[in-house]
């Protein structure tokens, strides 16, 4: 990597406060661009919109979709930006480069019935004495993250003293921005009962801070999580990902009448146009019940 792509990387850990997996994401991308770069022997430094063009052409050649096209672009725009602001150029080229056109992408949401069926299939309910504690653990970490729509890597950072009393989690977004998320009494009694009966066990090996734990007492990873919420799919046959969990959890926050700004701040997103997808899922979902329904709706 080239002195400027350093520095940049860094600016990103930095300034912004990026997370390891989020740069990790902006080094593989750029890594492509600086590929790109190396092969028509060009630099960031000269490099014009019309060749910045050519690079989005270059992509479409490696059979991309639109969707990692357009994000390389965007890490691409902000690398150029910030050599602008450098005083490392005296113009930007990705100003005036267009990214693909994306196609419009609806969250897909669980049913409630099928969470359920998720969460039964993750672990026991919590009054159940007889339960095995990884499987309580198990069960905690859904529903927590059905309760709060947590993305996978907030769930595995989290420590205990962010479990504030009252009903609530303190959560660390992107960009290290916290913010308080009310857990419902479901999530509360499945984390009580991981952290009474299961946890202790767990930490005897190890301990810290971590409030949820793997087998070896050391913090669970965003891996494990990911693994145990798709072995759960796979018990009941549903096709889940950790975000699976979140879409559903703003998909039923707003179909059950919540301002989409509260769901906003509940789930992080920095713009209200990112939640309001939310609100196409819900309409889509009307449409569908009415042109089923009424009478004089269908052909």
């Amino acid at each position: 990597m080239t002195v400027p792509l350093d520095g940049y990387l860094r600016h990103l850990a930095v300034e912004r406060g990026l997370s390891k997996n989020t740069l990790s994401a902006y080094r593989a991308d750029l890594a492509k661009y600086r590929e790109f770069l190396e092969q028509s022997h060009l630099s960031e430094l000269s490099i014009t919109r019309a060749e910045l063009s050519e690079f989005l052409i270059w992509l479409n050649q490696k059979n991309l979709r639109a969707a990692s096209s357009a994000r390389i672009l965007a890490a691409v725009r902000g690398y150029q930006k910030y050599l602008l602001l450098e005083n490392l150029r005296t113009d930007d080229p990705g100003q005036q480069v267009k990214s693909p056109k994306l196609p419009k992408r609806l969250p897909k949401a669980l049913s409630q019935s099928q969470v359920m069926a998720l969460l039964g299939a993750a672990g026991p309910e919590p009054d159940d004495e007889s339960a095995d504690p990884l499987r309580l653990r198990n069960r905690a970490i859904l529903e927590l993250m059905y309760s709060s729509g947590c993305r996978v890597s907030e769930v595995a950072q989290l420590d205990l003293d962010e479990m504030v009393s009252g009903g609530w989690v303190r959560i660390r977004g992107k960009g290290s921005k916290e913010r308080l998320v009310p857990v419902g009494s479901f999530a509360q009694r499945a984390i009580d009962a991981y952290l009474v009966r299961s946890r202790p066990m767990l930490a005897a090996r190890s301990g810290g801070p971590a409030l949820f734990l793997n087998q070896r007492g050391t913090r669970l990873s965003r891996q494990s999580i990911w693994e145990i919420i798709q072995s759960a799919g796979e018990s009941c046959g549903l096709s889940v990902s950790p975000h699976s969990l979140r879409h559903s959890f703003a998909t039923h926050l707003i179909e059950g009448g919540a301002d989409v700004r509260v769901v906003q701040e509940l789930l992080g997103h920095a713009s209200v146009a990112t939640t309001q997808i939310y609100t196409l899922v819900t309409i889509d979902t009307l449409r569908q019940v009415y042109a089923s329904a009424h009478p004089r709706a269908r052909r």
